[in-house]
């Protein structure tokens, strides 16, 4: 009898419930019900402190299109899993290697991003069977071509800047939407696009306010009375990009400034006279049913993790890579980001359209 953990760790997304049902489906399948599966609550929490249920096969069952997660999440800080706090004194890392014999496990599958796999890396390198998923609005895991998540995020920030056109036309006035991504834009570019939005400023190219201006004001001499910007949260202008981490940081927590959509919308009423509003959608983006895209992917994820498993080739995340389901290393994804890159297609696809991204 093969028993297998599950946990989901990180922010939550659309398809946690999908990708755990496409594990538990495949697992089933490819061991002939010989597999017992235990769910693992609220991500390494619960292999810390012991939190675990059996669980059966109606477990599964009707959450193809459930958002969230049923196993419940957390964040678990990747620098803080070897910290032991003296008023709490918990080995975290050997708590985790504990249960995972004491429930007798033979693998444990993990869902999530950049920072549980890091910890599911250290966790495998601390000698541990386990098999990983990526999991993400952001689309920053290294090493698959999609995460999954990020689709679903997607649709919803394009839907809220194609609502905001309708506004934006009527009023003739300057709409800055901020879409989620701290250290990456790969949403803010995708939505951006399809959105048709007029400005994108993501991390990944610092901005020059004035050449933002500029671009709105061209827009309103050429006789368009409205412009949309698509901001990542994690923009930054060409200033900041000259600071130092410890400047940066104490710069920003300076602000006056709820986010950086309110900062830029402040530093342009300066060059121009058009009225400005600002729409946050926030965790709007991470909730909600996966749409069918993700679903798919998910499923995919599923069978590819239950394949490794079966095959007893641990120590991997399943990727999509030119559109193939295929194992990677942990030790090549943990501690990597996978950022627009400078020469991005993408990028310059968008600006042959006419899509400015402030620099």
């Amino acid at each position: 009898m093969k028993k297998i953990g599950i946990l989901t760790s990180g922010g939550d997304c659309q398809g946690l419930n999908a990708a755990i049902r496409g594990v538990a489906k495949s697992l089933y399948e490819e061991f002939d019900d010989n597999v017992e599966i235990y769910g693992i609550q609220n991500g390494y929490s619960g292999l810390i402190h012991g939190d675990v249920r059996k669980m059966s096969k109606s477990d599964f069952s009707g959450i193809l299109t459930l958002g969230g997660t049923i196993l419940g999440t957390s964040r678990q800080p990747f620098k803080m899993m070897r910290v032991i706090d003296e008023a709490n004194p918990i080995d975290k890392v050997k708590n985790m290697k504990a249960n995972y014999r004491k429930w007798g496990l033979d693998c444990l599958v993990v869902l999530g991003g950049n920072g549980t796999h890091k910890s599911a890396n250290m966790l495998s390198e601390e000698g541990l069977n386990v098999v990983s998923l990526p999991k993400t609005i952001d689309n920053d895991v290294w090493g698959t071509d999609m995460t999954f998540g990020f689709q679903s995020a997607c649709n919803i920030a394009t839907e809220v800047i194609d609502c905001i056109h309708t506004t934006a036309t009527s009023h003739g006035r300057i709409f800055i939407v901020e879409v989620m991504g701290h250290k990456v834009g790969w949403l803010t570019l995708h939505a951006g696009i399809a959105g048709g939005a007029d400005i994108i400023l993501l991390p990944e190219i610092p901005y020059d306010i004035e050449k933002v201006a500029g671009i709105v004001n061209k827009r309103e001499s050429a006789g368009k009375n409205f412009s949309i910007l698509a901001v990542a949260e994690g923009a930054i202008s060409k200033q900041e990009a000259a600071m130092k981490k410890k400047e940066l940081k104490a710069a920003r927590a300076s602000w006056t400034y709820p986010s950086i959509a309110y900062k830029v919308a402040s530093d342009l009423s300066r060059y121009i006279d058009n009225e400005i509003r600002v729409t946050v959608p926030g965790h709007f983006q991470r909730g909600g049913s996966p749409c069918a895209y993700d679903r798919v992917l998910c499923t995919r994820f599923g069978a590819g993790a239950a394949k490794l498993i079966k095959e007893e080739k641990y120590g991997n995340m399943v990727a999509l890579q030119n559109n193939k389901i295929v194992p990677v290393p942990l030790s090549e994804v943990a501690g990597k980001l996978k950022k627009i890159p400078e020469n991005c297609d993408l990028v310059n696809e968008a600006r042959e359209v006419g899509i400015s991204f402030g620099n």
